[in-house]
């Protein structure tokens, strides 16, 4: 044993933790009880935070994909118009929304914006043969590829020379060309939207806000649009849509559906959406018809709101720590009423009161240590496999029809969610570890010796 003047040496704590292993091992079972606390609240600590920075990063990045520096501001129909759809007002020409002399001020007032680029939604059905679906052809401008994050995966974008000769061409979403173009190529095919003939000059590649934080601000799956020419839109289709919905004709007047305003930074988004914002409530009292979306704004509340969710995810689980260094303490202080006869001993044999609570500390500490190390294999491989599984539970037999086909649980496994559960669970074994460690350095000697 250690001289009672020395500090403790390397040697001895080596020694102490063979012993506290060798005492883990004498009793596999009660051992592996009494870590199953710790075991558990580091795989949950693990496993939650990493479905919580999933959904973080997923939603980060949808919005993301609407453009850090953009402001999109939106067309949409007043709330008092949706009141009167039944009875005799079903027939009647609704305007509303962005009108061209607005987008034409915002482009006027703010010559340092990047781009101002109209988005102009036209027709009433999409047709090919015996295919057809409600239209989502939108007239817009080339610069709408770069300022919505659009990538063609095959033929073009529309380019200037298509809006000068005010071309019958259009560029198909993913899953439009998919559905019109199931077997067929789609380039240079045609569609009609309603009685106007396009020819498909290119696809665009899938984007991932077809469904989430993304789609429910634009209010559409993206992968269903068509892009044609606005000049095209303007003249060839005007600015009345006709829709057939539930029954009834609806008859509207919509200008500019979206408008996209590119900042020059970042940093300029927030004071140009308070200045657009002005201007907008100043032509379009109360904003009843229009809507302001600002992609940087809702990505710092994003950030807070998953800032939030894994502190809650991380409170919660940390209460299977704090019943895992409960269970901790109390088989410590059942160990030290068995082993009172060994202390006795070492105290006979030299041992201090201090060489008594290291003892009792490391074992504490090994025991922690192997729980927290199970319990991260458990987290990270648990994550792993929620994150693949998921998204499969439709294709299983019996319990497959009560999910979906776009059910999935992203998950992303941290770094510091590991250091973090890891340590706590270490800590927490040695904080409740202290008092039977106290406890076993506080008895005396010659009792501990006639202790049976």
């Amino acid at each position: 044993l250690p001289s009672p003047r020395c500090p403790v040496p390397m040697s001895f704590l080596f020694e102490m933790m063979k012993l506290g292993l060798a005492n883990l091992r004498r009793h596999m079972l009660r051992s592996i009880l009494t870590a199953l606390g710790i075991i558990l609240g580091v795989a949950a600590v693990i496993a939650m935070v990493s479905i919580g920075e999933g959904s973080k990063r997923e939603a980060l990045a949808q919005l993301e994909r609407l453009g850090a520096k953009n402001i999109i501001v939106r067309s949409q129909k007043p709330p008092e118009s949706q009141q009167q759809q039944g009875g005799q007002q079903r027939s009647f020409m609704l305007r509303y929304g962005l009108t061209r002399q607005t987008f034409n001020v915002l482009k006027e007032n703010f010559p340092a914006l990047e781009q101002v680029v109209p988005v102009k939604a036209v027709g009433s059905q999409v047709l090919r043969g015996d295919r057809k679906a409600t239209s989502q052809a939108f007239g817009t401008t080339p610069q709408l590829a770069e300022v919505a994050n659009l990538t063609v995966a095959r033929g073009r974008y529309l380019t200037q020379a298509d809006l000068d000769e005010q071309a019958l061409v259009c560029v198909l979403g993913h899953e439009v060309a998919r559905q019109f173009f199931p077997f067929d190529d789609p380039l240079n095919s045609t569609i009609r939207i309603d009685r106007t003939i396009l020819r498909v000059v290119g696809v665009l590649a899938p984007v991932g806000l077809s469904g989430g934080a993304g789609a429910a601000l634009i209010g559409r799956d993206l992968n269903l649009d068509i892009h044609l020419p606005i000049t095209t839109a303007t003249s060839v289709f005007g600015d009345r849509i006709f829709r057939s919905e539930s029954g009834s004709r609806q008859a509207m007047e919509v200008e500019i559906t979206e408008a996209y305003l590119v900042a020059p930074t970042r940093d300029d988004v927030m004071g140009y959406a308070g200045l657009i914002r002005r201007v907008l409530e100043s032509r379009h009292p109360g904003m009843k018809d229009i809507t302001m979306i600002v992609p940087y704004e809702l990505l710092e509340s994003a950030r807070k709101s998953a800032l939030t969710w894994n502190l809650v995810l991380g409170f919660i689980a940390g209460i299977s720590l704090l019943v895992g260094g409960i269970g901790i303490m109390n088989i410590m202080l059942a160990s030290v009423t068995e082993r009172t006869r060994e202390i006795g001993i070492r105290r006979a044999l030299g041992a201090t009161r201090r060489h008594i609570t290291w003892q009792f500390l490391i074992e504490t500490g090994v025991l922690s240590a192997i729980g927290g190390l199970i319990g991260v294999g458990l987290g990270v491989g648990g994550s792993v496999v929620l994150g693949w599984g998921v998204p499969r539970l439709h294709r299983m037999p019996v319990i497959g029809e009560f999910f979906g086909a776009d059910l999935t649980m992203p998950t992303q496994v941290t770094g510091w969610s590991i250091g973090l559960a890891f340590a706590v669970a270490a800590a927490t074994g040695l904080i409740f570890g202290i008092y039977p460690a106290l406890k076993a350095a506080k008895q005396d000697p010659i009792v501990a010796l006639r202790h049976d």
